[in-house]
């Protein structure tokens, strides 16, 4: 996430960036059930008051990259490349963004640790499952309206569902691999394979709408 230009907007960045950062240590060393909204307030030293007024839900101080992830699918799908379809643009990005190191697509000791605090609760597992959903609901919409198509439309929603379970398996198990072999490039070269694997399906799938 890009750091705001004015000060005060610096300076609520660099809060809600310390909290979240308190709270993720903390869930990693005892598990996201068992530390509260009031031990990462104190840990980010901070009250009570101002992590909720940055963080409505303890999960989101987890999944605080969440927005951030949001709007580069947005803006992907708003500026795609002259001729290229949404899906064919979505897929480039997946691509982007493991040439750029995004922090959403790492596969490494780091990362490793972040799906394992995901993994060891209900809670975080049911907040990623709700998190694809709204993803699936946003690509939906962004590639209609792309296609100047209502934002109901079942072919989008087909397509963006589909896609969504594509990055879903393809993010599962290039951390698989990578657990196995702690090896991030192998686990990036996973991550792609399937990507595009899966891409080939869907534009098959898609044939025939404005979205393959």
């Amino acid at each position: 996430m890009s750091t705001p230009p004015d000060r005060r907007s610096r300076k609520r960045f660099a809060t809600r960036r310390s909290i979240a950062q308190a709270a993720d240590r903390l869930f990693r060393e005892r598990g996201f059930e068992h530390v509260t909204v009031d031990e990462i307030a104190a840990a980010a030293d901070v009250g009570r008051m101002t992590v909720f007024n940055h963080f409505p839900r303890k999960e989101d101080m987890f999944f605080d990259r969440d927005e951030e992830g949001r709007e580069i699918l947005r803006e992907a799908l708003r500026q795609p490349e002259p001729g290229v379809s949404p899906i064919e643009t979505l897929r480039r990005l997946a691509h982007r963004l493991i040439a750029e190191k995004a922090p959403f697509a790492q596969f490494s000791d780091e990362s490793q640790g972040f799906v394992e605090t995901v993994e060891r609760s209900d809670t975080l597992k049911a907040r990623a499952r709700a998190i694809r959903d709204e993803l699936a609901d946003l690509v939906a919409v962004a590639m209609a309206e792309g296609a100047g198509r209502d934002a109901g439309d079942p072919a989008a929603h087909l397509a963006a569902g589909l896609l969504m379970a594509t990055w879903t398996v393809a993010f599962i198990q290039a951390h698989r691999t990578f657990r196995r072999g702690r090896d991030s490039e192998e686990a990036k070269t996973a991550f792609l394979a399937l990507v595009d694997q899966g891409t080939i399906g869907l534009k098959a799938a898609m044939a025939g709408t404005p979205y393959a």
